[in-house]
């Protein structure tokens, strides 16, 4: 048997601020042989991504390691000096971040941030370097890479970024390949291409892979054998098919069912209208010239009609640049369309900012990152009343202090939390006190922009549960935005797929679901549901 190319041999990791030391990663022990795929699995906190840094010694000076070793290939980098380490860092090991924009450089071309690698770690410049990124960008399956070659970070779609960072990790042929939630961000069907993508550069370069992620389904298409982590410690390991089929500990058996489940409401034809819009386009200037002449336009939405009833959910799915945002912010009046809009019985496309502001209450929106949407500067209790100083001004504070603590129940959070500030709650919390503040108003119509996206699955499920559930108990209208198809079957009724601003497929959800009818659909639901294509 081949001998590890990787060993973490009981290792521990504390964090000491302000003198208070506290235990992140608590003697955990996992190895990884050549050519192999290793996934480190768990929810936010768990020391995933922690206990990854460690290997490339990557952590603050304010971490230490209490016990335990990482052995690549018998020798400790925890005991090597920053001369070593410089030496196995980029070219023996590399890694990918989840979030391929934040760690591009915006100030540089794609062929220089390579390049840099290049020169670096093989002494490579002038035209040796070119053809080297070229060759792999090709490799990482950029289309037409020539034409690449000058282009920055916010000219390419997250999937071509990611593709980027691939090749920058590829480019000195490195052993090991350390991945942190690489394709958490990305579309279901780009999702899929840069797992294909790795695994084909595995079979072809012998790399041993180390894969942090919270999402089960990537790790059953990746993974060879899979390590379940929680608060710190690796409660579970074995080869990947024996841990989804025979699960032994409570923790993983929770991962495993943590899919959002349930059924989305019936569909009623009967219920009342509360949005209906008829022929929605969104389409932008594109301006050039001395003159900025309008030239063409880019057409978001581009003739879309929908109704969404009292009670009801409608999905409405799609890539990234699909139109699917433009067309909900469209919808609430916070960008200007073309075409009509009913809202409630009233025609609203031709509404002034002053007149939609006394619809505002009866229209909500809870957005992707609640970390984002909340002040950090506010209090949770003054977050989500103050909606109701703006829409209902004759309430005393008392009255509004009751219905933020009653909007706080209903949402799953204790009242007493309300004193307290964003920053002090996690990522599924937020979401709740964003869902608080926009039911607090008691409003027929809620926008949700991929309200579950950036949250683990465990959450998500927990998120979705309470959708549904103040959805029957309030007879809310619910647009839900999402790339994630898995969350639109739980919730939606009704569903809109869209491709470059149009609607390729619309209808019930069932049918949507069970027999799609063009392939772009098709794909997207072999891509989520993980289904192999005719």
């Amino acid at each position: 048997m081949s001998k590890p190319i990787l060993q973490i041999d009981d290792l521990s990791i504390a964090f000491t601020v302000s003198g208070e030391t506290t235990t992140a990663v608590d003697h955990i022990s996992l190895d990884i042989k050549k050519g192999e795929t290793v996934a480190l699995v768990g929810e936010s906190g768990s020391g995933k991504s922690i206990s990854s840094l460690s290997v490339l010694k990557l952590l603050p000076p304010v971490a230490s390691y209490p016990s335990g070793k990482i052995l690549f290939k018998g020798k400790d980098i925890l005991s090597s000096s920053d001369e070593e380490l410089r030496k196995v860092r980029g070219n023996d090991i590399t890694m990918i971040f989840q979030e391929p924009m934040t760690s591009l450089n915006p100030l540089h071309t794609i062929e220089h941030q390579i390049s840099e690698i290049l020169e670096l770690h093989k002494g490579m410049s002038g035209k040796a370097a070119r053809e080297r990124v070229i060759e792999l960008l090709t490799q990482v399956g950029i289309r037409d890479p020539q034409t690449r070659l000058s282009a920055y970070p916010h000219q390419m779609s997250g999937g071509q970024r990611q593709r980027v960072m691939i090749a920058m990790a590829l480019a000195n042929e490195p052993e090991l390949l350390i991945a942190d939630e690489p394709t958490t961000a990305l579309d279901v069907t780009v999702q899929a291409q840069i797992l294909e993508l790795l695994k084909d550069l595995q079979t072809k370069n012998g790399l041993s892979i180390l894969f942090i992620t919270h999402d089960l389904g990537i790790v059953r298409r990746i993974a060879d054998r899979c390590c379940v982590m929680q608060q710190g410690k690796i409660v579970e390991q074995g080869v990947t098919e024996s841990i989804f089929t025979k699960p032994k500990h409570d923790y993983t058996k929770h991962l495993l069912s943590a899919e959002p489940k349930g059924s989305p409401p019936e569909s009623n034809s009967s219920s009342p209208i509360v949005l209906e819009a008829k022929d929605m386009k969104v389409w932008f200037p594109i301006k050039k010239g001395f003159l900025r002449r309008t030239v063409d336009h880019v057409k978001a939405v581009d003739g879309i009609d929908l109704t969404l009833r009292e009670g009801q959910t409608l999905g409405v799915v799609g890539e990234s640049g699909s139109g699917k945002t433009t067309l909900g912010m469209a919808l609430t009046r916070l960008i200007s369309s073309q075409g009509d809009i009913s809202f409630v019985g009233r025609d609203i496309n031709q509404y002034s900012f002053k007149q939609m502001r006394d619809l505002r209450d009866q229209m909500q929106v809870v957005f992707q990152d609640p970390y984002g949407s909340l002040s950090p500067r506010m209090s949770v209790g003054e977050i989500i009343a103050e909606g109701l100083t703006i829409h209902n001004k004759e309430l005393s504070s008392d009255q509004r202090d009751e219905m933020v603590v009653n909007a706080l129940e209903e949402t799953g959070l204790d009242p007493e939390t309300r004193h307290r500030y964003p920053h002090e709650f996690s990522g599924g919390q937020r979401q709740r006190i964003a869902i608080a503040r926009a039911i607090v108003l008691e409003p027929k119509f809620i926008m949700l922009d991929e309200p579950t996206s950036a949250l683990d699955m465990s959450v998500q499920a927990q998120v979705v549960d309470l959708l549904r559930d103040l959805q029957n108990r309030r007879k809310l209208a619910y647009m839900f935005i999402s790339h994630d198809l898995k969350v639109v079957k739980a919730l939606a009724n009704e569903v809109i797929v869209m491709r470059l601003g149009k609607v390729v497929e619309q209808g019930s959800a069932k049918q949507i679901f069970e027999s799609p009818k063009t392939d772009y659909t098709k794909a997207l639901i072999a891509a989520a549901f993980d289904i192999k294509t005719k």
